[in-house]
């Protein structure tokens, strides 16, 4: 299926809305979609938030990345918050079918591009930092875009991760990283004390004795005449929102302030506001299927999976494609047998058919599997393409790589084939013995497996022609134009049957 990505990037300028509707109009015509936009004018700070799938996301990031180079000039920069590049800092965020792996490898990626392309020193940071010392951001950007210009090419210790030891001129150097969802909570206090806020910071932060997932400053806000306490939260399981508050609360009590309000930048995810509501309505028996939503989103849960692989099949990348769409016809198919079982079932106890129920099921789940690994498959050819070709060694490497992933790429599709033909005797008993009623969903199961077959037949076809082991293709080829005479008597017979009964 395909995999969703969160990313956040933020941008070093917070009072100019032109320059980041430019950049938020690079990345959208990536084909993300943007979830929010938040500017901070004391920060002079954008934050822009979009998801999409993978390939989409990164390359959505390295459009606003590219775009931001070109508008924002750090030399000119004033701001609360530390920076050390016109785009600062890019997290990738795991959402849907996709690991916090595969996201430090996009970060990695994208890192590479980044500094090859635009000339930007990169820094990888949280689950993909390669040293200890920089999972923290914060030691990343110790002394900001200034004192970084000046450590960058003489401090080993500040070499980049990819690119040049030389800053940008004008855009600086950029953090990329993979982490969980952050929530970014700032906490306005009801004085213009810059030093409480700092104070209140240093207490909850974790490097200096605070909540472990918490990193925290204290900030001057002068167009409201307010401190602010400005949190990162890392992950708001481990140290939860309302914890912090009250933390805060009682700090700043200490020197005779009070709150007078808090804020949060960006999205967060809604077990973290539910949790918080849960603590201070003392909700100790409430349990979250009670939330009249979850119930609502909950009914229409089984078509969110279709329509997310329509999206993804609706998009310009070659995956998933064909081969995916011939095992979702099986899987079509095997479904609607299993649903005439069990319908029948219920008139009868024919005890041929008892075991059709949760075989037709699993076969079905077995084609669900099949889109993936489908996927995965040509995914592995593009992959496999992508590999050096410089020396000979490389390119025997290469060619061997290729290969063999054309044969896997032609076997996924071959065994949506076989067991197709596998299921067609199912289905004649089905026409014979099943439900009257529901004759024509044994019809449309046909249809679809017959549809099916022919599908994932020319998918066979197609990665053949890129084979040069003669014998793989002799023998595949074989087996398929086979499989395609015996389907095709199978089918006609069931249809016949159906057609008659109609």
């Amino acid at each position: 299926m395909v995999r969703i990505v969160e990313c956040v990037p933020n941008f070093s300028e917070g009072r100019d809305r032109s320059k980041i509707d430019q950049i938020v109009k690079a990345i959208e015509s990536a084909g993300v979609d943007i979830l929010d936009v938040e500017l901070n004018p004391d920060h002079n700070r954008a934050v822009v938030s979009f998801v999409g799938e993978s390939e989409h996301v990164l390359e959505a990031a390295f459009r606003g990345t590219k775009i931001a180079a070109e508008l924002i000039d750090l030399t000119k920069h004033q701001g609360e918050h530390p920076r050390i590049g016109a785009t600062d800092v890019i997290p990738f965020v795991p959402i849907s079918n996709i690991s916090m792996e595969e996201c430090v490898e996009l970060a990695r990626r994208l890192g590479k591009r980044i500094a090859e392309e635009l000339r930007i020193p990169i820094y990888l940071y949280e689950a993909a930092a390669t040293k200890p010392e920089r999972e923290n951001l914060a030691n990343i950007r110790k002394g900001e875009f200034e004192g970084l210009s000046k450590e960058i090419e003489t401090n080993h210790e500040r070499l980049p991760d990819f690119g040049e030891s030389k800053i940008h001129p004008t855009a600086g150097a950029t953090v990329i990283g993979a982490r969980f969802p952050l929530i970014a909570y700032n906490i306005n206090l009801g004085t213009t004390d810059v030093s409480i806020a700092k104070n209140v910071a240093k207490a909850i932060r974790f490097k200096d004795g605070g909540f472990k997932y918490v990193k925290a400053l204290g900030f001057e806000l002068k167009e409201h005449n307010l401190a602010q306490v400005s949190i990162n939260m890392t992950n708001y399981l481990g140290t939860p929102l309302y914890r912090v508050f009250e933390a805060v609360r009682n700090e700043a009590l200490r020197y005779g302030v009070s709150i007078k309000e808090s804020e949060i930048v960006g999205l967060v995810p809604e077990k973290a506001l539910i949790d918080t509501a849960i603590y201070y309505l003392q909700l100790h028996r409430f349990k979250e299927e009670q939330i009249l939503e979850y119930r609502l989103r909950n009914r229409g849960g089984r078509q969110e999976g279709v329509l997310e692989f329509l999206i993804a099949l609706a998009n310009t990348t070659p995956t998933p494609g064909g081969g995916s769409v011939a095992a979702l016809q099986g899987a079509l198919g095997a479904a609607l047998l299993s649903m005439v079982t069990g319908l029948t079932l219920k008139k009868t106890e024919d005890p041929e058919l008892k075991g059709f129920h949760g075989f037709l099921k699993m076969v079905m789940n077995e084609f669900y599997e099949m889109i993936e690994k489908d996927k995965n498959a040509f995914d592995a050819v593009m992959k496999a393409f992508k590999l050096p070709k410089d020396t000979e060694e490389e390119k025997e490497k290469r060619r061997v790589a290729i290969q063999e992933s054309y044969e896997i790429a032609a076997q996924v599709p071959l065994g949506v084939c076989r067991k197709i033909v596998d299921l067609y005797p199912y289905a004649k008993i089905l026409a014979l013995k099943g439900l009257k009623n529901a004759i024509s969903d044994v019809g449309v199961a046909s249809y679809v497996l017959h549809s099916g077959f022919l599908s994932g037949r020319m998918n066979v076809l197609i990665n053949l022609l890129s084979i040069t082991d003669e014998k793989y293709k002799e023998d595949s080829r074989a087996e398929i134009e086979g499989l395609k005479e015996k389907e095709e008597k199978l089918y006609q017979g069931i249809e016949k049957i159906f057609l008659t009964n109609l």
